[in-house]
């Protein structure tokens, strides 16, 4: 038996029950209760070595006592737990303090973990920087889908630190927004937050815009221009679509990176630098590592933590949260107040979304400027999106065919290239696509058990080991408590 103990402060009786007996079972004894006061009280006491606290409970709200958690027993670590499921949620646990932050549902096995990390390492420091309450229209990041909450999660950890993250995602994911997010509640939040896209930069000039140049260090550069990481300094410097940067500005960037200085374009003096990388990018790398196109070594440097955003239509469950606040925005800008139907939203639910959230966007916009109605209507929403074909994409229908899915990706590939072709290795990467929800299903369906995935898909498990490595595959559990 382990000899410690867990507070445990939820309101639901279910969820004390389930936790209470699994770590009873795991050798803790355990003190539930279904309010604050009575897990004040046993704090104050010095009672309990870990509290485990859900966040809204009938007499109170437990951020609002952390901070004093914190101040009179600093050694306690505080696992937070929340049904709310915002960014917001997850970014105020990680400000005040809390080891961990769990969304509902969460797995058994998995909190039993985090009990067992939190015991073992030494305290955190306290963090009382409160930002003020969980406000759903401010947030920067919007969706509670089981998908969301794993980047909420991670971005709440890689605030108060300084590592190069890389974020991956198609095209209208929110890339940006979520670099914003790690800036603007990050430790680095008073500095400069600059954003460079390597694809919309001519590829002779990218050095110059990243390093800045001297006057004279080519035809019409007539004085000395700041670069981006000048611009940075002290700040975040968001690297957007990095896989089109070209491969000399790549060398530069590694020595940067490696060294933590640079040169201008003409220049001879060294420069120091102190600045945050974020990198993204909508492009497969490993492929263009393969083709030669993009530094193995950069990769690596910029790859420390990586961090990648799922597509809309692996989040579906977002479309109405998302919908409603691109129509509250367009209201804060003078639109008339609107709502979307019951069956619009299935519909959009039904969509297969190949722009994703920038896509969603533009149609809400669209849809609150153009349209009189205060309810917009299916009918409204199939005209703009040009659903001519009802018996696919009726709100009765079910979800298209797998040839279809394929054949609108790659549509949308080559629309987003016009008037020119993808970049080579689109095989590959319409493979890539393919088989990272075929291989997460199995998983999920197998409980994450990969000999038996690796038998139904008819892979050798150190096949399937080597692509859940390459494509980042988390293995969700099914147990799973509501």
């Amino acid at each position: 038996m382990s000899g410690q103990t867990i507070l445990l402060a939820d309101d639901d009786a279910a969820i004390r029950m389930v936790l209470n007996q699994a770590l009873s079972r795991a050798g803790y004894e355990v003190r539930p209760t279904g309010n604050i006061s009575t897990m004040w009280n046993w704090v104050t006491r010095g009672e309990g070595d870990l509290l485990i606290t859900d966040v809204s409970m009938p007499d109170g709200n437990a951020f609002d006592v952390m901070p004093k958690i914190r101040k009179m027993r600093p050694e306690l670590p505080i696992v937070v737990m929340s049904a709310q499921n915002t960014f917001m949620t997850a970014i105020r646990a990680s400000e005040l303090g809390a080891y961990e932050y769990l969304p509902k549902p969460f797995d058994i096995t998995e909190v039993l973990a985090v009990v067992g990390r939190a015991l073992a390492e030494a305290s955190r420091p306290p963090e009382t920087n409160r930002r003020g309450e969980d406000g759903g229209e401010n947030m920067p990041l919007v969706g509670r889908s089981s998908a969301m909450q794993d980047i909420y999660r991670a971005l709440a950890r890689l605030m108060q630190t300084d590592l190069t993250v890389m974020i991956t995602g198609e095209s209208g994911t929110g890339k940006e927004l979520v670099a914003k997010a790690l800036h603007n509640f990050g430790k680095r939040k008073n500095g400069p937050f600059v954003a460079i896209n390597m694809a919309a930069i001519p590829r002779d000039l990218i050095e110059a815009e990243l390093f800045g140049h001297e006057k004279g260090a080519f035809t019409g550069a007539t004085a000395r221009s700041s670069g981006r990481f000048e611009q940075a300094e002290g700040g975040t410097l968001f690297l957007d679509e990095i896989g089109d940067m070209p491969m000399d500005a790549q060398t530069r960037l590694l020595r940067v990176l490696q060294e933590g200085e640079y040169t201008m374009v003409g220049g001879r003096t060294s420069i120091k630098t102190d600045v945050r990388i974020v990198a993204a990018t909508h492009r497969d790398l490993s492929q263009l590592i393969r083709q030669g196109l993009f530094r193995e070594d950069l990769y690596y440097r910029l790859n420390v933590v990586p961090l990648r955003l799922p597509p809309l239509r692996e989040r579906i469950d977002d479309v109405p949260d998302l919908a409603a606040s691109f129509l509250k925005t367009a209201q804060r800008e003078g639109e008339a107040p609107k709502v979307l139907s019951s069956d619009a939203l299935r519909l959009m639910q039904q969509y297969h979304w190949p722009g994703n959230v920038r896509e969603l966007e533009n149609l809400v916009r669209r849809l609150s400027a153009l349209y009189v109605d205060e309810i917009i209507s299916v009918e409204i929403v199939q005209n703009e999106l040009n659903l001519t074909d009802k018996t696919t994409f009726s709100p009765q229908a079910g979800p298209a065919d797998i040839t279809t899915v394929i054949e609108t990706e790659l549509a949308q590939l080559f629309r987003e290239h016009e008037p020119n072709l993808p970049p080579p290795g689109v095989y590959q990467r319409v493979l890539d696509k393919v088989e990272v929800p075929l291989i997460s299903t199995v998983l999920n369906l197998c409980s994450g058990n990969q000999i038996k995935a690796a038998e139904l898909l008819g892979l050798n498990r150190n096949t399937l080991r080597k692509k859940i490595r390459n494509h980042g595959i988390e293995i969700v559990k099914q147990s799973r408590l509501g």
